[in-house]
């Protein structure tokens, strides 16, 4: 994810916390929504379909937020 931003990603998770959480967050439902899709964990239709939007919905926040942060910005 947004390997153009690598380096401040790493730096990120080190000194910002609520980037952390969010990134975190992120990578906990794409790991869910994959175990959902491969019948590992149970999951509806619906509900993977509602996970992939939170997904995006937390990408698009920490896209904003290495935006605001990025020098090149």
């Amino acid at each position: 994810m947004f390997p153009e931003y690598r380096d401040l990603i790493t730096q990120l998770k080190t000194s910002d916390h609520h980037f952390l959480h969010l990134f975190d967050k992120h990578n906990e439902l794409d790991q869910k929504i994959k175990n959902m899709e491969a019948h590992i964990e149970h999951g509806t239709h619906e509900e993977i379909e509602i996970l992939k939007k939170e997904k995006l919905h937390l990408k698009d926040q920490l896209y904003a937020i290495l935006r605001k942060a990025s020098p090149a910005a």
